[in-house]
This record gives structure tokens, sequence and C-alpha cells, in this order.
């Protein structure tokens, strides 16, 4: 069962732990220790690729990308999944509106950002979920992924549509989605920094 310990004040630890799971520690920046899970199983394989492959894993980043602030929280997410604390990924980025079922398919694990609108997810994200859905229900099942959404005020039924859709898809999520109100502060992009690294752990070596 994953767990999710959130800290006050400066320096974050994160701890994620499921059944099975041993725990390994990176430091991506000297003034935070972040733990990632270390799984004995990874999720499932994308088709086509053999049983036992070394091959890179790949972390689909999949983002609607309209105002700054989302570019910022976009910028930190993809730094934090490319960190060389961890090996063996291969990480793309595709904007929502193009991002195709092959895309899915061909990943191992997926990073999903959007704005909130009207309480809502973007149509962008909406879009990409309409094409996706039925064409990869199956294939991906299991896959691991995380979420990050900015908005100006409540992000409640964004969230709630995430987790349906998701549900659905049976993915797993690594840890709860990073959502920020207003102007993405330092911790707020140090979250979705450790949000990109901790998904990334899921698909490689720590």
């Amino acid at each position: 069962m994953i767990g999710y310990i959130a800290f006050p004040g400066g320096g974050t630890d994160l701890h994620w732990t499921t059944a099975g799971d041993a725990m390994a520690t990176i430091r991506p920046r000297a003034a935070r220790n972040t733990h990632l899970p270390v799984r004995a199983a990874g999720p499932v394989p994308r088709p086509g690729a053999p049983l036992g492959s070394e091959a890179m894993k790949r972390l689909l980043i999949v983002h609607h990308t309209p105002s700054p602030a989302l570019q910022a929280m976009f910028e930190a997410v993809r730094e934090g999944a490319r960190t060389d604390e961890v090996s063996g990924v291969e990480v793309t980025a595709r904007p929502a509106l193009t991002a195709s079922p092959v895309d899915v398919l061909e990943a191992d694990g997926y990073l999903l950002g959007t704005p909130v609108n009207l309480g809502y997810l973007s149509g962008a994200l909406k879009h990409f979920f309409d094409q996706v859905y039925y064409p990869c229900l199956e294939a991906t099942a299991r896959r691991p992924f995380g979420g990050y959404l900015h908005g100006n005020n409540d992000a409640t039924g964004a969230l709630r549509a995430l987790e349906s859709i998701t549900t659905g898809l049976k993915w797993q999520a690594v840890r709860p989605p990073v959502v920020v109100t207003g102007e993405p502060s330092r911790a707020d992009l140090e979250a979705c920094w450790e949000l990109g690294a901790l998904v990334a752990a899921e698909l490689g070596d720590v």
C-alpha cells in the first residue's frame, strides 16, 4: 500500500512504500534528501518489449502548458525526471493535443500536466484521454503515473476527474498530484521536481 508523508518547513523528505518495496535514497540537491522506491517487479511491459529486456524504459510527459506558471512546473517535472540519480530512463514530452495512442503504448510510465479550467481538466488533456482511453485500456494497466495541476482557485473537480479516468485505465499513482494555486513558489517547484524523480525511479535504477 502506498503511503505519503508531507513535511512542513524547509527541506522535505518523501517516503514511499509499497508491499515488498525496498527503499533507496538519492540526493539530487544538497539541501534535500529524496527517498525513492526500488521495485522488485516493474509495470506491465509495453507491447513488443521482450521479457527481461535491459532496454531503456520510456517516461512520457503529456502536458498542456499555456501559461508561464505551468511552463515553470513542466520544466521542474522534466528536470526531476531526468535526474542523473536515476538511470535507464528515456524522458520524452508531447503536447496533450498531439500525443497519440502509439506514444502511450510505447511508454512505460506517464507524467500528466494540465491547467484547471472552470474547475475541471483542460480541454486539451481531456482530448488526450478521449483519444487514448480505449486503444490503451488493457495494454497499459498498472503502469505508474504522476500528475501536476495549476489553477487560480479550487481544483477539486479536476482532481476528481483525473482520478476517475486514471482509475479506469488502471494506472497506478506514484504519489498524490501536485496542485499549485497562483504563482508557483520554490516549494511548489521542488514538489514538481520530486514528482518527476519519483516516477522516473519507478521505471529506472536508483
